[in-house]
């Protein structure tokens, strides 16, 4: 006997996706009204009227409230509620408990076909959901909490401007310090960050969509666990800017993270890179220009070659990389591909719009190693920490580079998340068990880099 009859269940299924609906509408309606956040947040005190701002664009996170409460009903109403909407059963996914299920139930009925046309359109849902969906908590910077952020506009590849969000993690007693007074006196108001250890964050999104908003949760989570200093990159997007102006962009990103590491209680020789999905490409193709620049990459593009080549040449090399199911071959198709490229969070024809809107507008080809790290230079790669999730179209592609890296000596630990979805992230706080994995995720990555600060890697470290 089901727990409630077939029309309750049927009543509440629709009532739930509609209420979903309604609210990314909403939501992305009142996300357009206004304009990008403009914030000084590490100053707490004049904090609260922008974190007002941002919990009104986002509906006061009320789809957290929605995707988590899902998760406190019956297993057998749940297994109810996802047969009602044709989504996954235990035989398909059997490491998925049934409030994931309903997650990606629900989500593949809302979801609509994508095409390049509708990116711009995509580009503001997807913002709107994913911070409707993060935990009002993080987006607090009252004078109680320990992490604040800063939002700072800084030169992007072609001398325009990018924004660059940097996180802190005060001692509870230094939390009501203005920031902008202690430039003199860094390590008093940081010094939660022993490890004196900073690290670039790139967001994902197909290259195509997300910002520092979208993955704000994430990084804030980063900062709180691990102490270290966090800088999100705000980098450009394609189809407006193809490849590979989103690698230009974060290469200055980390000149500048590299430059101004000791205002964020860090050293130059402890940077370490971070991203998920297409950040994580991202984050490993900075990783390679740094670690082994090479010219010949960059002829033929259009750009200064000589100084990118200086610049690169002058950055110090980064201290380890934390890339979460990453893009690492644009070219190649692996069997992840047909076991799980159809109603999941990310699908084939997402993956097709997204290559097609980065890559059409370029001059390199899709095996290029400015694009598909594969095909890049590993000899002199940095320590990694790869993430893949199990239920991931991406994730042998995320694999086979973990195994390059090893044929290649360089150290590496990979650790695949059972039963999550491309990008699980954004699910960390509405659903416990992703939320479980995403704290051990980044412990593991603390002691990962942590092990190797006991290393001597002949890397001079001034006093700070």
């Amino acid at each position: 006997m089901p727990v409630l009859p077939i029309p309750s269940v049927n009543a509440l299924v629709s009532k739930t996706a509609n209420t979903i609906k309604n609210l990314r509408s909403r939501a992305s309606t009142s996300s357009s009204e206004l304009n990008p956040l403009s914030t000084s947040p590490l100053n707490h005190r004049s904090a609260s009227k922008n974190i007002d701002r941002t919990t009104a664009r986002y509906k006061k996170h009320t789809l957290h409230y929605v995707l988590k409460a899902l998760g406190y009903l019956p297993t057998p109403f749940l297994e109810k509620f996802n047969s009602t909407l044709h989504g996954p059963n235990t035989k398909q996914y059997p490491h998925s408990d049934a409030h994931l299920r309903l997650i990606l139930a629900l989500s593949n009925k809302l979801k609509q076909p994508l095409n390049i046309e509708k990116l711009p359109i995509l580009r503001q849902k997807f913002a709107a959901d994913t911070v409707a969906m993060q935990a009002p908590a993080v987006w607090d910077q009252s004078d109680s909490t320990s992490v604040g952020w800063q939002d700072n506009t800084i030169t992007n590849a072609d001398d325009g401007e990018m924004t660059v969000r940097c996180y802190q993690h005060y001692l509870q007693n230094e939390a009501d310090l203005d920031i902008n007074k202690q430039t003199t006196n860094q390590q008093t108001v940081n010094q939660k960050n022993t490890d004196k250890t900073v690290m670039l964050f790139i967001h994902g999104g197909g290259f195509c969509i997300g910002d520092i908003d979208t993955h704000h949760e994430f990084c804030h989570a980063v900062c709180t666990q691990t102490g270290w200093s966090v800088v999100s990159v705000d980098y450009r997007l394609a189809p407006e800017h193809p490849a590979p102006t989103a690698l230009r962009d974060c290469l200055s990103a980390y000149a500048w993270v590299a430059e101004h590491c000791h205002t964020l209680g860090a050293l130059p020789s402890r940077i370490v890179l971070a991203g998920d999905s297409a950040g994580g490409c991202l984050a490993i193709s900075v990783a390679q220009q740094v670690s082994a620049p090479d010219a010949s990459q960059w002829l033929n593009l259009g750009l200064d070659n000589d100084k990118i080549t200086q610049l690169l040449q002058s950055l110090p090399r980064p201290l380890a990389q934390l890339p979460l199911y990453p893009v690492t071959d644009i070219e190649a198709e692996h069997p992840s591909w047909a076991l799980y490229g159809q109603g999941l969070l990310l699908d084939h024809n997402d993956v097709e719009v997204f290559d097609a809107a980065y890559m059409q507008q370029s001059a390199i080809a899709q095996s290029h190693p400015l694009v598909s790290p594969m095909y890049g230079n590993n000899t002199q790669m940095c320590p990694s920490y790869i993430v893949v999730a199990e239920l991931d179209i991406l994730r042998d592609e995320a694999l086979v580079y973990a195994e390059e890296l090893q044929n290649k000596g360089i150290k590496v630990e990979t650790h695949t998340v059972l039963g999550a979805p491309h990008g699980f992230i954004h699910l960390m706080s509405v659903h416990q068990r992703l939320g479980d994995e995403t704290d051990y995720i980044i412990n593991e990555f603390g002691n990962f880099v942590r092990q190797l600060l006991t290393r001597d890697f002949n890397h001079p470290e001034p006093v700070l």
